[in-house]
């Protein structure tokens, strides 16, 4: 160093070099996004980071315009020669490199601290950053490692693909030569180890040659998807990803298109759920006999062929098969009973559980009553006899009321039921049944609630065939019988006849010494009625008749009808506890609040006690005359119990209706298919004179003709009756009522007849006279005369005409004739012309020729005899 170089010049000054410049350090990771159909996508992420200054390091500047560095404090200026300076220069300059020739002023304290402060801070910042880094790279190669075993696994996966297509077409071309081999009539080539091997052996060289371009091409393909690492000593490792090129092949995405299912380079692998439908298929061709179930069925009473298949298990068409071997024809949906179900059950190895739907009725009648609470009763007389022996006379005459004038022509039609008080004070209950030999069915049911049955035998009559069927009514129901002989006021009254008569009905009277009790009475002239009510009063103390009336109620319908202000009505005679309005009744299919309670004279009362009749207000419609009335708690329990009533009603009629497919009754309908029907539409005043009409005119039912009740009801005529009846081309018929006014008018304007009647013998007349009048006439032939054919004369524009002579009696002109030729009859038909000389006539007598002419005949020969006669029809009746 000399001091020419240093002359006057105290700037110092760096040699010019080349631009420098600091790069900050980039840490790039990869992330990979997963979108549908199996496509990816691999995304760069590139963080910044701050260079880490180590303890023993100075830190650059970041700005050229940044404060010079404080000094070091452990080389403080002091003074010293001039020459001492200017050498340590240049060695600070080359250590230091400041970025400007300028002297630097020294930094105060306050500065070095926040120097000191920034320091610190930035080096907290880099050590959290450089775990960041390290937490990021080992989350990296994790994923790395991942996505290698996942190519690894696909390659796998491909290899083993490709050996089952290999091993599969091997097999393929091994059974195309097999077949080849034997249909070219060559005996078949060896099977074992030494044909199998080489044809082992030869597929593993093309696997090899396919396997290699394969394994060639996928290096190529993974150097170009591979992403590069470029790692630099003190720098972090830069991630470059290759850009996808436009144009380029897209990768498989798993979705198929008509490119990838063409290509040859792509071969579509099987999915998973194509590969689980073949397994799923290959187990149904090889599926194994299921056991059969053993199942118990439960069987109601009616139940239907689908239904018991169902609870079987089994096929509809099996049952059906089983019900025609044994030779019932029935429907899937035809309804049979438990026995017929039990049978199949069991034939088909199931067992059965018989149940019944009427547990539902329960304790509802039954019911024992309590000692304590029994109390005397009135007793229940029913008054019975033969018609127009004046059982009505004779209760009419207890009660002092006149019902013969309310009846139709004098006769009882209706049942009724009233209650009076005996001299005695004894009440008495009294049932009147009509005596008409079409109300078997009401004296039967007067029978069955009654306590004690009047005979009443006309003396000037005796027995009738409806006395005889009283007494029979009255053994049905083990009843005492008490015999009234009325009508002793008549001239012609013989009371002795009465009583032997009766001992042919084995009922001896005990004035013949036996002990069924007898009057003498006069209902006209009021005689021994008093004597009549004594030995009722009599014979119910031999009874001892008792009721519990704290009990809930039931009883016995005696009539129903359906009246038009008040709707159904039942005449209902409590037998058992106590009736009170508002209680909820049932009775057969109909149930019901009781709205009101009226008695015989029509008075309105709270309660009804045990032997009482009334008339019951509420029911929902109107019930059958006979069926068991009873108090429930519950609107639900009448409304289930009334249900199961009418499904089963419902459910034995279907059941009766499936016999019609059997055998025999196929054959009875065959002989029926015949027969005439008289459509009826039937409409009452109560329910037991319908139920009357309709068994009179059951009865009257022959082979050729019968009587359709297509309908019968309670009420009056509506205007559904005059629409049914002009749907079936029926006649209504109406039984003390008449049609609404509504009905009226559209029957007159259909055309349809009404008919009203009032006396049960006049409808059942009438209906015998229609009824006869569908009947087939009988015809029956007249003999007119004979003829004999004498010439046979062939005139044109007529046809051939035989002259004739008459032989015995007369012909006439449009008879009907026969042509006998030896003795046979040739042909029947009528007289077209019939000619003499050459004028029409109406008749020739015998004796003389004529010339006759048949309708659509010509074959007439000489010596034919012509028997000519008329056919009469007579009309037939029932």
């Amino acid at each position: 160093m000399s001091e020419s170089k240093n002359s006057g010049d105290n700037t110092l000054s760096v040699a010019p070099t080349k631009t420098l410049s600091l790069k900050r350090p980039v840490d790039a990771g990869i992330v990979r996004q997963s979108f549908s159909h199996g496509r990816s996508k691999a995304v760069v992420v590139e963080k910044v980071k701050r260079r880490t200054i180590g303890p023993g390091e100075a830190h650059p500047p970041r700005e050229t315009t940044a404060a010079p560095p404080p000094p070091q404090p452990a080389a403080p200026p002091r003074p010293a020669a001039p020459e001492r300076p200017r050498a340590e220069a240049p060695q600070r300059t080359q250590g230091a490199r400041p970025s400007a020739g300028v002297v630097l002023r020294p930094l105060t304290e306050e500065e070095r601290e926040a120097r000191a402060h920034a320091l610190s801070g930035a080096r907290e910042r880099e050590e959290e950053e450089r775990r960041q880094a390290q937490i990021e790279a080992k989350l990296r190669e994790e994923r790395e490692a991942r996505e290698r075993e996942e190519r690894a696994a696909a390659a796998e996966r491909k290899r083993e693909e490709d050996a089952r297509r290999t091993q599969e077409a091997e097999s393929k071309r091994r059974s195309e030569q097999e077949a080849k081999r034997r249909l070219e009539g060559g005996a078949p080539a060896p099977a074992p180890v030494a044909s199998v091997a080489p044809a082992a052996r030869k597929p593993a060289a093309p696997v090899t040659a396919t396997a290699t371009p394969a394994a060639t091409a996928r290096p190529a393909i993974e150097d170009e998807d591979t992403k590069r690492i470029i790692r630099r000593p003190g720098v972090a490792p830069k991630v470059i990803v290759p850009r996808p090129v436009r144009g380029a092949e897209p990768k498989n995405r798993g979705r198929l298109t008509v490119s990838s299912a063409t290509g040859e380079e792509d071969e579509r692998t099987r999915s998973v759920a194509s590969f689980r439908r073949r397994v799923l298929r290959r187990k149904g061709q090889v599926a194994e006999q299921k056991e059969k179930i053993v199942r118990e069925v439960i069987l109601p009473e009616t139940i239907t062929i689908q239904e018991l298949a169902s609870r079987m298990s089994e096929r509809g068409v099996d049952v059906i098969k089983l019900l025609m071997r044994q030779g019932q024809m029935a429907k899937i949906t035809d309804v049979i009973d438990a026995d017929t179900a039990q049978l199949i059950a069991e034939e088909l190895g199931h067992t059965v559980k018989r149940v019944a739907e009427s547990d539902v009725e329960e304790g509802l009648f039954g019911t024992p009553d309590v000692d304590e609470h029994l109390v005397p009763r009135p007793p229940v007389v029913t008054i019975m006899g033969h018609v127009d022996h004046g059982k009505t006379s004779l209760l009419d005459a207890i009660r002092h009321a006149n019902v013969v004038s309310g009846e139709a022509g004098g006769i009882t039609q209706h049942i009724g039921a009233y209650q009076i008080t005996a001299p005695g004070g004894l009440p008495i209950t009294f049932i009147d049944t009509p005596g008409h030999a079409a109300f078997t069915a009401m004296r039967a049911r007067g029978a069955k609630v009654t306590d004690i049955v009047i005979l009443v035998v006309a003396a000037d009559d005796g027995v009738m065939p409806q006395t005889a069927e009283a007494i029979a009514h009255a053994r049905a129901a083990h009843v005492p019988l008490i015999v009234a002989i009325n009508k002793i006021d008549k001239p012609d009254a013989k009371p002795e006849r009465v009583r032997s008569e009766l001992l042919q009905y084995e009922v001896q009277v005990e004035s013949l010494g036996g002990e069924t009790l007898e009057v003498e009475v006069s209902a006209t002239q009021k005689t021994n009625l008093d004597k009549l009510l004594e030995m009722i009063s009599l014979q119910a103390e031999i009874l001892d008749l008792h009721a519990d009336p704290m009990r809930s109620a039931e009883g016995t319908v005696i009539e129903a009808r359906l009246d038009r202000g008040r709707g159904p009505v039942a005449t209902v005679l409590v037998q058992r506890g106590t009736l009170h309005t508002g209680d909820i009744v049932v009775a057969g299919s109909q149930w019901g609040r009781v709205r009101a309670l009226l008695d015989d004279k029509g008075q309105l009362r709270q309660e009804a006690g045990p032997s009482t009749p009334v008339e019951v207000l509420g029911f929902s419609g109107s019930p059958e005359a006979g069926d068991l009335v009873a108090v429930v708690e519950n609107e639900a329990r009448a409304r289930e119990i009334t249900e199961y009533r009418e499904r089963q009603k419902r459910d034995k009629a279907a059941a009766r209706g499936v016999a019609r497919g059997s055998l025999a009754d196929m054959m009875s309908q065959l002989k029926t298919a015949g027969r005439k029907e008289f459509p009826l539409v039937i409409k009452g005043d109560v329910q037991g004179s319908v139920e009357a009409i309709i068994a009179s005119l059951e009865k009257l039912n022959t082979d050729e003709v019968a009587a359709r009740v297509i309908h019968a009801g309670v009420g009056g005529i509506t205007e559904s009756d005059v629409t049914l009846a002009a749907a079936s081309h029926a006649v209504i018929i109406g039984f003390n009522v008449r049609a609404h006014k509504e009905a009226r008018s559209l029957a007159e304007q259909d055309g349809i007849e009404i008919r009203y009647y009032n006396i049960i013998y006049n409808l059942v007349d009438d209906v015998k006279a229609a009824m006869s009048g569908l009947l087939a006439p009988t015809l029956r032939e007249e003999m007119l005369g004979n003829a004999q054919i004498l010439e046979v004369f062939n005139i044109s524009k007529v046809g051939k005409v035989a002259g004739c002579r008459v032989t015995d009696g007369v012909v006439q002109r449009g008879a009907h004739v026969r042509l006998i030729r030896d003795n046979v009859v040739v042909h029947e038909g009528k007289l077209s012309t019939l000619k003499r000389f050459k004028d029409e006539v109406k008749e020739v007598v015998a004796g003389q020729e004529c010339g006759m002419a048949f309708e659509s005949y010509q074959d007439m020969r000489v010596g034919d005899v012509i028997e000519c006669y008329n056919v009469q029809e007579i009309k037939r009746s029932l």
